[in-house]
């Protein structure tokens, strides 16, 4: 486990993340990380869990409909 301190940035406030936490996340300056509720706390992610939800969708039209998908692509 990492303690992590709040910091003042500018009017708001602000976690700092340390090298390692940001490694293991795979992200970097400017990436864009999610906050998820859960039962026992939070959860930071770079995965967007609406995409996920929009993909799965996608995938199931595409299922559906790919033999029309096809003709549109010649």
């Amino acid at each position: 486990m990492t303690a992590l301190k709040l910091t003042q940035i500018g009017n708001s406030v602000g976690v700092i993340l340390p090298k390692e936490i940001l490694a293991r996340l795979k992200v970097e300056k400017g990436d864009t990380l999610h906050v998820i509720e859960s039962a026992d706390g939070v959860r930071l992610t770079p995965h967007d869990p609406n995409f996920e939800v929009q993909m799965t969708a996608a995938r199931s039209v595409m299922r559906k409909r790919r033999d029309v998908l096809h003709e549109l692509a010649k």
